[in-house]
């Protein structure tokens, strides 16, 4: 199904279409199609009728030929945009017809999408063929579609240790395409499905998970793709918050596991004012009285965020670039708070070449939240460092990250025993409270391993190895270079968009 779906692409590509505005109009024709097969079906137990209102549904789009076709899927597009608050609303916000040659528009209607009965095709089949697009739209590194990307593999991995449950409420301030939200839902199925009660069910598709994405464009992929993949329902509440700045307001509702990889990169027009009476001034303001420390720093600022949406008792796992490991001032104070307040017990150090946005190295993290000790002690005793960057060389190309990959880390980190029993290895290693608050800046970038093909002339590594690993060491010094020019006040954005994708 992926290669067929993926064959019209090119054919709209040749048209001017990239990947992911592919990928977004068959969002549009996939949903009016399964609403059409639904509301046919004298046996399903949801009536799509009402929501998608006639004259503008499946029926009514395959009526037409030609111009008069690509007229009526427009205006099909506008009318499905007012309908706020629910999946219908999301997936159609600010729609826009992106397919100029109406007889293109015809065989996908016709050919692609009409010849195939979607709704009686297993959830997984038409959800992983959908992600498989999403996947490959990542690679266009032309339109920075791979910024709203998380390798599965990791997101498996994370998923795995963290052990989702049926009771737990999901949530990722900062969702992207909705991977984190389908893993975990996926691992409650695989684990757990056979003892649900039907309400448990229910619930799973009906807000206990739920996302936001500033994006209006990448909300509506992530509605629909949690829609393929069985999660929330066409006409009910949307589960994705689209067009909404996850760090504008303080949360509304808590959660009991979040799962993020926020956007990398400073740039970003605030204003900040936290709890310490500075603030750092650009065009729009964050009055934030959750926020202990004041910073432009949107990694920074995420932090605090999640810190304040994860319930108490609640779980995070966190990907975040090296500086909120060593940045001083408001990176020192939210560490030292995120020691002290929350149990900080595992870090993971990612290797570099795993991830569409070039330069990245990152990090995650793992806490959890914990009510003040009656004695004012830190609720982190001991931090766990797993080191998968030295000597670990992937390029999305030729050495793709694979769930296998992450097994040695999975195991250390044993998900199903108290975490007093892990044991100490070459890559990873224990660090009290005591030690960790010593270092200087509260520097949680720790490293104690040395690459051995940097120093033995016989394993040196393969040239196209050592070319991306030098592109990745550019990229990630240009990135801090231009954070500390933004900083002094100097204007980096023209440097980061026409150096960054070209390197």
């Amino acid at each position: 199904m992926v290669a067929k779906l993926w064959n019209y692409c090119n054919v709209l590509r040749d048209n001017g279409l990239s990947t992911i505005e592919y990928v977004e109009q068959l969002s549009f024709l996939l949903f009016l199609k399964m609403a059409d097969e639904i509301a046919s079906d004298p046996f399903a137990e949801s009536d799509l009728t009402e929501i998608v209102p006639k004259g503008y549904d499946w029926q009514s789009l395959v009526s037409k030929k030609g111009k008069e076709l690509e007229a009526h899927y427009r205006d099909i597009l506008t009318e499905l945009a007012t309908h706020p608050g629910t999946t219908l609303g999301t997936i159609f916000a600010k729609a826009q017809n992106r397919i100029t040659e109406p007889a293109l528009l015809e065989k996908l209607v016709v050919d692609l999408i009409g010849k195939q009965n979607w709704t009686i095709e297993g959830t997984d089949l038409k959800g992983d063929a959908y992600e498989g697009l999403l996947a490959r739209g990542a690679e266009d590194t032309k339109t920075g579609a791979g910024q709203y990307f998380t390798p599965r593999a990791l997101i498996d991995a994370m998923v795995e240790v963290t052990r989702p449950t049926p009771d737990d409420t999901i949530t990722d301030p900062a969702c992207g395409t909705g991977g984190f939200l389908i893993a975990a839902h996926s691992y409650i199925r695989a684990h757990h499905m056979q003892d649900l009660s039907r309400e448990q069910r229910l619930d799973l598709g009906q807000g206990k998970i739920f996302g936001k994405e500033l994006v209006t464009g990448t909300a509506r992929l992530a509605a629909m793709n949690l829609l393929l993949h069985g999660i929330g329902t066409s006409e009910g509440t949307s589960l994705i918050d689209g067009g909404k700045d996850a760090l504008a307001t303080k949360p509304s509702r808590h959660a009991t596991l979040v799962l993020a990889n926020p956007p990398f990169g400073k740039k970003s027009a605030i204003t900040v004012i936290g709890t310490d009476g500075k603030s750092e001034k650009e065009d729009i303001s964050y009055d934030r009285d959750d926020f202990r420390a004041t910073t432009t720093n949107k990694q920074l600022n995420f932090v605090q965020h999640i810190m304040s949406l994860t319930a108490i008792d609640g779980r995070a796992a966190v990907v975040l670039p090296d500086n909120v490991l060593f940045e001083g001032g408001a990176g020192e104070k939210i560490r030292r708070r995120l020691l002290h307040e929350f149990d900080l017990h595992t870090i993971l150090r990612l290797p570099t070449g795993i991830f569409y946005a070039g330069g990245v190295k990152a990090n995650v993290l793992f806490f959890d939240k914990k009510t003040p000790r009656a004695d004012r002690k830190p609720n982190t005793t001991k931090l766990w460092v797993y080191d998968f960057r030295t000597a670990k060389h992937f390029t999305l190309k030729t050495k793709a990250l694979r769930r296998p990959d992450l097994n040695e880390f999975v195991e250390a980190y044993a998900p199903d025993k108290p975490r007093s029993e892990r044991v100490e290895s070459e890559r990873f290693k224990s660090f009290t409270y005591e030690e960790l608050i010593a270092r200087d800046k509260v520097n949680l970038d720790i490293t104690w391993m040395k690459d051995p093909a940097l120093d033995a002339a016989d394993s040196l590594l393969p040239p196209e190895v050592i070319a991306q690993e030098i592109v990745e060491d550019l990229q990630a010094a240009l990135s801090e270079f231009a954070a500390i020019a933004e900083a002094l006040g100097g204007d980096v954005s023209a440097v980061a968009e026409d150096v960054l994708p070209e390197s």
